[in-house]
Formats: C-alpha cells, sequence, structure tokens
C-alpha cells in the first residue's frame, strides 16, 4: 500500500464508510442512505466504469433496488428476461430455464444489463442524496479500528493529498483483489481454473432473444447473451495457444471467433478481454467493524449468473442490520450473522457455478455424448423436466440459523424469503406490491387473526417498531381497526397460507424472522439479539457519542 502522509488528514464522520464504488459498494450506499444514514463512498478511479464485466440482473436485485428506492432508475437499464437455454453438442436446443413462478418476487427474473449502464445510474442516484457522499480518486491507504469506530484513510490518486473518514463500520466491497481484505489479513478458500475464456461485448449485433444462450459444444463451448440497443456478449472457451489474461487482446482473434456469428469492425468491439474464472470464499466476512461483501468475499465463475446478485444480496442482508444495531434495535452480535446467514449460500452457489461450468462446458465428446443422451432422455419424465426447467437446482435461498426463531415441529418454516404480490391496501385503497405497503423496517402481518390478537403480538415485537398489518383469508372481508391487505389474484393467499392463523415477523429484507398462534408469543428477545435503548437516527452515531 502507498505509504501514508505524515501530515494530520481531517478527518469527517460518518456512519458508515463504503470501499468501493462498483455495482455492490454503491448498492449498499443506496440501501443505507435510504434509512437517513451518512454514507461516504472512496472509490480510487476517476469515473465509473466503463467496463461491461456483470450482465444480469436477476429478480431478487431488482427487489433489492425497490427497497433502496430506485429501481424506476435499474429498469431503464435492463432487458427484461426470461432465462437461459441450453443447447446440446451440436446446437440443438434442449430446454430453457425460467422462473418457476414469473414475477413472485414482483419483477422479472433474469435480466441482461451492461454494467456502465447500471454504474451511471446508481451514481447519479447516490449524487442527488444529501446523505450520501461519493469521493472519486479516493485510494484507501489504511484501517485503523478501535472499540468506538473505524478510521479509513484514504490517498488522491493525482494530487496526493490525504484524508480520513471516522465510522462506526466500514464495508469493503472493492472487489476480487480487494485492498481492505489485503489490510484486515483475510486469505480466500477455493480454486482458480486454469482455462482462459474470450469475453467479447459488441455493439450493433443482430442477436434479440430475452435469454441467453449456453452452447455445449465441446469442440469449444461459448455463451451468447443479448442486451439492449444492439449489445451483446460472447464468451468464448480458448484453446491451448490462444491467449491468456496476461495478454493483450488480438482483433484478429475476436474477429476469428466471432466469425461463424457474423462480420465486426474494431469500432463494434466495446470491450474484449481474457479471463481465468475463480471460484473462492474469503476466510473471514468480518473483522470488527469490517466486512466484505460482493467479490471481496466470494468469486465465482459466470455459468450461474450469480456473481454481481451475491454480492447485492450480501448488501441487502448486512446494510438493514447496521441500520437497525445503530437505531439500538439490535445489539452489535447481530452483525455476526451477516456472515452466518450469508455463507452458505455464496458457497454452494460457487459450487454449483464450478458444476455447470463442467457438465454444460466440457471439451470431451464422450461425456458430451452422454450428457446429452441422458439429459434428452431425463426430461421425457414431467418432473424431471420441471426440475430443470424451473431450475430447481439453483440453491435455496433460506436460512437455517441466524436472526430467526426456529419453527415448531411441522410449523411453517422460518428463514425463508417472502414474495411480493399484488395486494389491495384498504388503508389508500389502493393496488401495489407487498413491499411498498409493508414499508422500509420491520413488518407484523396477521393472518386470519383478530386485530386484538395482531395488537398482542405488536407488543412482543415493540422494541422492532414493526408496521402491523392483517391478510384477509377466506374470501372474507373482516372488520376491526388497522391496516387490512387483500389478495387481488391468488399469489398474497400462496404465499401466507402455510401461517394461517399465525402473526408473521418479517425482517426489512423480507425473510420470516418467526412466526406464531396467538397466546404462544416465542422469546424474541434472545433470538434476534435485541437490543434494549431504540434511539432515532437523526444524525451520525459517531457524532451523538
Amino acid at each position: 500500500m502507498t505509504a501514508y502522509s505524515q501530515v494530520m488528514p481531517r478527518t469527517d464522520v460518518a456512519d458508515v464508510a463504503v470501499v468501493g464504488a462498483g455495482p455492490v459498494g454503491m448498492t449498499a450506499a443506496a440501501l443505507l442512505g435510504a434509512q437517513g444514514l451518512r454514507v461516504v463512498v472512496l472509490e480510487r478511479n476517476a469515473t465509473t466504469s466503463d467496463e461491461p464485466k456483470a450482465i444480469s440482473l436477476d429478480d431478487e436485485a431488482l427487489r433489492i433496488y425497490q427497497a433502496a428506492g430506485i429501481v424506476d432508475r435499474i429498469l431503464r437499464v435492463i432487458v427484461p428476461g426470461i432465462g437461459t437455454r441450453y443447447y446440446d453438442a451440436h446446437g440443438h436446443p434442449v430446454f430453457q430455464a425460467r422462473s418457476p413462478r414469473p414475477y413472485r418476487l414482483g419483477h422479472p427474473f433474469k435480466n441482461p444489463f451492461a454494467q456502465p449502464d447500471l454504474e451511471r445510474e446508481l451514481h447519479a442516484h447516490l449524487s442527488a442524496q444529501p446523505n450520501v457522499e461519493v469521493r472519486m480518486q479516493a485510494e484507501l491507504v489504511g484501517l485503523a479500528q478501535d472499540a468506538d469506530g473505524v478510521e479509513v484513510r484514504h490517498r488522491h490518486t493525482t494530487d496526493g493529498t490525504t484524508g480520513a473518514v471516522r465510522a462506526t463500520n466500514v464495508l469493503g466491497c472493492d472487489g476480487g483483489r480487494s485492498p481492505v481484505r489485503t489490510l484486515l489479513g483475510v486469505g480466500m478458500t477455493g480454486r482458480s481454473h486454469a482455462e482462459a475464456w474470450l469475453v467479447a461485448d459488441v455493439l450493433d449485433d443482430h442477436h434479440d432473444e430475452r435469454y441467453g444462450m449456453h452452447h455445449g459444444d465441446p469442440r469449444r463451448p461459448y455463451v451468447i447473451i443479448p442486451g439492449r440497443d444492439g449489445r451483446c456478449r460472447y464468451e468464448f472457451l480458448l484453446h491451448p495457444g490462444e491467449g491468456t489474461p496476461e495478454d493483450d487482446v488480438d482483433f484478429a482473434l475476436v474477429k476469428r471467433l466471432l466469425g461463424p456469428f457474423r462480420t465486426i469492425a474494431r469500432e463494434q468491439v466495446e470491450r474484449a478481454v481474457i479471463y481465468r474464472f475463480h471460484g473462492l470464499v474469503a476466510d473471514r466476512w468480518r473483522v470488527g467493524r469490517a466486512f466484505l461483501l460482493g467479490d471481496a468475499a466470494h468469486m465465482m465463475p459466470p455459468f450461474a449468473g450469480q456473481g454481481l446478485n451475491s454480492g447485492i444480496r450480501d448488501a441487502a442482508n448486512l446494510c438493514w442490520k447496521i441500520v437497525d444495531v445503530l437505531a439500538g434495535r439490535l445489539t452489535d452480535a447481530a452483525l455476526d450473522t451477516y456472515e452466518q446467514e450469508r455463507r452458505p449460500h455464496a458457497e454452494a452457489t460457487v459450487r454449483l457455478a464450478e458444476r455447470l461450468g463442467r457438465i454444460v462446458m466440457t471439451t470431451d465428446p464422450r461425456f458430451a455424448a452422454r450428457r446429452d443422451a441422458r439429459l434428452r432422455a431425463a426430461l421425457q419424465d414431467p418432473a424431471t423436466r420441471a426440475f430443470y426447467e424451473e431450475m430447481r437446482y439453483r440453491p435455496n435461498h433460506a436460512y437455517r440459523a441466524g436472526l430467526t426463531v426456529p419453527a415448531p415441529p411441522g410449523g411453517p418454516p422460518a428463514g425463508v424469503l417472502v414474495g411480493q404480490p399484488r395486494v389491495f391496501d384498504t388503508a389508500g385503497a389502493t393496488i401495489g406490491l407487498l413491499d411498498d405497503v409493508l414499508g422500509p423496517g420491520w413488518a407484523l402481518v396477521g393472518v386470519g387473526i383478530t386485530a386484538d390478537q395482531l395488537g398482542v403480538a405488536a407488543t412482543a415485537a415493540a422494541r422492532l417498531a414493526p408496521r402491523a398489518v392483517r391478510v384477509a383469508v377466506d374470501d372474507r372481508l373482516p372488520v376491526g381497526p388497522g391496516r387490512l391487505i387483500v389478495d387481488v389474484d391468488g399469489h398474497l393467499d400462496d404465499e401466507f397460507a402455510p401461517y394461517a392463523g399465525r402473526a408473521v415477523l418479517i425482517r426489512p429484507d423480507r425473510f420470516v424472522a418467526a412466526s406464531w398462534t396467538p397466546g404462544d408469543e416465542p422469546d424474541l428477545t434472545t433470538a434476534l439479539l435485541l437490543a434494549n435503548q431504540p434511539q432515532p437516527l437523526d444524525a451520525p452515531v459517531l457524532a451523538r457519542t
């Protein structure tokens, strides 16, 4: 790291410092800023990235952007996608993977986009927030932690001036070569893959499909992902001697590999790089007041389309916990559940991406022939076809441990993500998405219970200040005080059917924390690590103390 100036830098105060203004860092800043925290983002580059690296946002990520108040901006830059089509060794389609329940989370399922467009929208949003500051050309040069906070030291990459941010927490969202992770002394476990891939992002392309295409041709596996306005990504497995990540990409190589698909001119190549993919997970995701998110915490091959989406999930899991700790609703120990909850899913997603790469992108002709024959035979069974077409092989994003109250034997599950159906809200006589009705914090949903019973449940969860609503069931419209939401298309009833007759406590990230029948309230204080003294977020915490 660059030596730090001997001159004492100016120290600014914030609630959270974010290192890295890529999509994950700016997403975290948007989530924190939406809840009133003062956030400073440090980025060593002079501008947002002009390289289209990540290329797919799923419906869960879009829901997270909805929580941050910026989904309308993000929808401007996506193609509303429908999944991935897989082809056999001879170029014939085998099956198409789609969402098992389209729009269950309130947004399109799997959506191509260009990362420069996403970063520009995120940066424009943050620049308009009075409590968020993005400092470009601010290179991290040091971290110093104590019992009360962390000092994040930075240096301007052009004029060498130094500064520091004093915050309660720092988020390392600074990529696979994370300087934050290096300063913390955290290693990574896993493997890097020897195969080299050419990734070419091109313009003026004829592909207009709303799905990605994975071709399992053992002679040269390849991927095609169309984007908006004539953009398209091509990925080709390279043969030995065609190039390594250390090489500058020769336009002749790009032209040759794209030859079977289109003609290409130099000016139509937006980016061409050679990658080796990695399956690595950081050994620790928290060190004191510092946390790792996104590629700083885990790197995975692209074949599951979950690299950026996993980082966005990291931000969604951690940021609301930081908000609640600073507000005095949760104890600091609640922040330990970030890694506890997110690591198993991230590790499982890394394994899935590696497994898909081995199977779909094999270069062994005999293995590919057996793969294709067995898959075509298996798809004759409707249940097996549904397994593949509905992507049931994806790791289930649910929490077995963490900030949840375990369900009793035979009871409805905790730690699962609630869908986002459209609902009729009697408070305003409007139809909208569930999250907009529940609001940004905790929610308490009474499913077919009385207003009085919901009031008792709200008292049990009072330290979390949940918004309480009732769900009408059995095609009835009950009377009584308080907010009532009503099913309009069958999906609200489907989501809450397992919880009929119960109070359901839903976390700000829309996972079920607990549910119980009236009169059988659980001990939320211990299970959810509740604190004793809530306080309003009216100023940076360090300034208050």
